[in-house]
């Protein structure tokens, strides 16, 4: 949408795990409110950039695992050791600045626009708790380079996974995504495996985010940006309001599971309430 449908995915994209740096310091457990953050935009009908607050606030369904040992500088974790390395699962929403992420992002990626605020959930669930729910990955066309390869197959788990949309003065909230942690083009042992290949030091603790989890359809994609194209396809609410981007007051809450036919495994959820502007 930002590159024109010619475009739309960069050459790289296919061959490893896009990403940029968070930051540590702004993120926050669920419940945690999250200030409209300010910055720099610039509208296609002016020339130059103006500053203030976001008018493009979106959300990120995605997931996050936190790292266990780590590794030391100079020492890589293989796609064979990576497990090794994962302690478990946090569901993360990445609060995006739509609007500043557009005008900053080119060359060097966002910053301002995703820096301000990551919400997680106060549950993580581990990998042995996830063992019963683990599924196949689904294919990779064109196959990755061998360090990002396991010809036995990679895996990921039966995620199921929820966002949705309560406006203020509401008791009622919208599902308004619905999709599932297979969408995931790259694992989590893969972008482990990626991220430490060139010698970066991970440690306990450390964590890292999915990336936006979309499926195939309109109702599964993980994002504002994404699920009303763009600002195309306004979303309706259960209260009859539409909305493109959220609106101070609104309460953004994410949720997932695994089930069986036994029992059920929680993510618990990540909820967070959108607060005015400061004054600039």
């Amino acid at each position: 949408m930002l590159r024109g449908a010619e475009h739309a995915l960069m050459p790289n994209w296919l061959h490893l795990p896009v990403a940029y740096h968070g930051r540590a310091s702004s993120v926050v457990v669920s419940g945690t409110d999250v200030r409209r953050p300010l910055g720099q935009a610039k509208p296609a009908t002016v020339t130059g950039p103006n500053f203030g607050p976001t008018r493009c606030l979106d959300f990120e369904l995605e997931v996050g695992f936190l790292i266990g040992p780590g590794n030391g500088l100079g020492e890589p974790i293989s796609m064979a050791q990576a497990e090794e390395h994962i302690f478990g699962l946090v569901l993360v929403n990445d609060w995006s600045a739509r609007d500043h992420q557009t005008w900053e992002y080119q060359p060097l990626g966002p910053f301002l626009a995703k820096n301000f605020c990551t919400s997680i959930s106060p549950w993580v669930v581990t990998l042995e708790a996830l063992a019963p729910f683990r599924i196949s990955q689904l294919p990779q066309d064109p196959v990755p380079l061998p360090y990002l390869h396991d010809p036995a197959g990679d895996w990921t788990f039966d995620v199921q996974l929820e966002a949705h949309l309560e406006i203020e003065k509401s008791e009622t909230s919208t599902r308004i995504s619905q999709t599932h942690l297979r969408h995931l083009y790259w694992t989590m042992r893969q972008q482990l495996a990626h991220h430490t290949v060139n010698g970066c030091n991970l440690q306990p603790g450390d964590l890292l985010a999915s990336g936006t989890i979309s499926g195939p359809t309109p109702e599964s994609r993980g994002c504002l940006l994404e699920r009303t194209w763009r600002g195309e396809e306004p979303l309706t609410l259960a209260s009859g309001e539409k909305r493109v981007w959220l609106e101070d007051g609104d309460r953004l809450t994410l949720s997932g599971w695994c089930q069986n036919a036994d029992y059920r495994i929680g993510f618990g959820t990540v909820t967070g309430k959108v607060l005015p502007a400061l004054r600039n």
